[in-house]
């Protein structure tokens, strides 16, 4: 039923497409993106290092009528350098999991009307921060949900935001594995509520994770997470603003999960941002239960880029919990001419274990960037120095995206 309701979906997406072309209110908005990127990773342990180079493009086309609008976009990745560990390939270089693909990114149909709006189809689903459910954009071939998703706002301050999703399509692609899937079935619940406040807005969540297959860790990375998030700003002074966030969840084992487990998540952070400064402080903790693998909280949907450094030392959280001590400052500045902003930032990572009083180790990533009309181009570095886990890795990355 949910391949057909896929299918159905994509039909009628094209269907509608086409029938809205005659319509005289028709909108037709191209969808076009493109990025351009050079990684280079070196790991201790690992003789050889990886260099790839790989070009992801998406396009497609939304046409919009009234309160009904249909999205068709495919998604490729070419790589242009085969010395590097994909995932598949079986070289003996570090991960750099962008391997070739093709595929439908995404294929779905809208109604918005009244602080209503619904999404059926394959999608991109975002909550919150994406730290429990997120795109994991970073990668070139994008996370995608075959998912229901219902957002209502008719009472002021209130929003609503729920989606079921039977099939996360993964950054592995077309050529998956029963290890490395190209898609994950499974029932999957994910919503939120907010309420907006004069200081911020207080939300409480719940995460239903179903990781249905028993390639992925004997279905133990499947978990259901409850929990509350503050996040709010305000303006100390003209061009001053103080930024907050405070979050809380608890998480436990989840349907065929044979693991029984149950661990808590905190968050808390604080910003300055001024006109070109800005300084960020946060601490986050993803907590153990009894040491035992995947009893710690696990977050196999997030968009991990954005947690933990770009080193991604912590795609899984380790038996023993993570805590992470990180600081970051950046400036950002406007440009004349054809470049039309630069920025330089740096984020220092501390990460310790929930339980037993390990170090793990240290990261400090930097990047520098600048806008060029419809570019953006960014030259970014991470080096990850162990003490109890894992190795020391660094990381170039040197990226042109343009959007249309």
């Amino acid at each position: 039923m949910h391949l057909w309701t896929l299918r159905a979906a994509a039909l009628a997406t094209i269907g509608l497409t086409a029938s809205m072309a005659h319509a005289q209110d028709i909108a037709l908005k191209p969808l076009i993106d493109a990025r351009l990127r050079y990684e280079h990773a070196d790991q201790d342990g690992i003789a050889d290092d990886a260099d790839a180079v790989t070009l992801r493009i998406r396009s497609g086309v939304q046409a919009s009528a009234g309160p009904l609008s249909a999205l068709v976009e495919a998604e490729g990745t070419i790589p242009f350098t085969t010395n590097y560990n994909d995932g598949f390939n079986g070289r003996l270089t570090p991960l750099v999991p962008d391997p070739g693909n093709i595929e439908l990114n995404r294929a779905q149909l809208s109604y918005a009307a009244k602080g209503l709006k619904l999404i059926v189809g394959r999608q991109v689903l975002d909550f919150a921060d994406q730290r429990f459910v997120g795109p994991a954009a970073w990668r070139q071939n994008e996370q995608t949900f075959d998912a229901v998703r219902v957002q209502w706002s008719g009472v002021k301050n209130l929003s609503i935001d729920t989606a079921y999703s039977w099939s996360v399509r993964t950054v592995n692609g077309i050529q998956g594995t029963p290890a490395r899937p190209q898609s994950i079935g499974g029932n999957n619940w994910f919503g939120t509520i907010g309420y907006a406040t004069p200081v911020g807005t207080l939300s409480g969540f719940a995460y239903l994770v179903d990781q249905d297959s028993v390639a992925l860790s004997g279905f133990r990375l499947s978990s259901q997470t409850y929990g509350a998030r503050f996040a709010g700003s305000r303006a100390l002074a003209k061009t001053l603003k103080l930024g907050y966030v405070a979050s809380y969840a608890r998480q436990s084992d989840y349907a065929r999960n044979p693991n029984h487990y149950a661990a808590n998540y905190w968050l808390g952070e604080a910003s300055l941002a001024g006109k070109v400064l800005s300084a960020t402080a946060g601490y986050e903790v993803l907590g153990a239960d009894k040491g035992v693998a995947l009893t710690s909280v696990q977050t196999p949907l997030a968009s991990f880029f954005k947690f933990q450094g770009w080193d991604s030392k912590f795609t899984v959280t380790p038996p023993n919990g993570l805590r992470d001590a990180y600081a970051t400052v950046g400036a950002n500045w406007k440009g004349q001419g054809w470049v039309s902003s630069y920025g330089l930032g740096a984020t220092y990572h501390h990460f310790d274990s929930d339980r037993l009083s390990l170090h793990y180790g240290d990261e400090l990533d930097l990047i520098a960037s600048a806008k060029v009309k419809r570019y953006t181009l960014a030259v970014r570095f991470a080096h990850y120095r162990a003490d109890t886990f894992a190795t020391d890795t660094d990381k170039v990355f040197l990226t042109v995206d343009w959007v249309y």
